[in-house]
């Protein structure tokens, strides 16, 4: 599953930092490395080629800037994440379709 994005000799892997964004906490920032909808099929209400377009639609495209803004109370659901210059939420399930490396030292 996470063979595309490690391809690249320029993508640390072993220090923790390519993360899925539901793995993401508040405060934390990065850029979107890879958008691939295909973590439980069905359980999105659509099917995956379906999710994959809206989060490409949304702006969740590879390069993009992220950061985690909030979390909800309940199971930390949705999340908040400002996407270059826009606010977006959705839900974890969502979002761990998509791959960011984290800007953490």
């Amino acid at each position: 599953m996470l063979a595309e994005p490690m391809t690249s000799a320029a993508v640390p892997v072993d220090d923790g930092r390519l993360v899925r964004l539901s793995q993401a906490r508040p405060g934390d920032r990065g850029v979107i490395l890879d958008v691939r909808a295909e973590t439980h099929p069905g359980d999105h209400g659509v099917d995956v080629d379906e999710l994959q377009r809206r989060l490409l639609e949304f702006g969740f495209v590879e390069g993009a800037q992220i950061e985690i803004l909030h979390e909800g109370a309940i199971r930390r659901d949705p999340i908040a994440v400002r996407l270059d210059s826009m606010r977006v939420a959705l839900r974890r399930r969502d979002a761990e379709d998509i791959w960011v490396l984290l800007d953490r030292p």
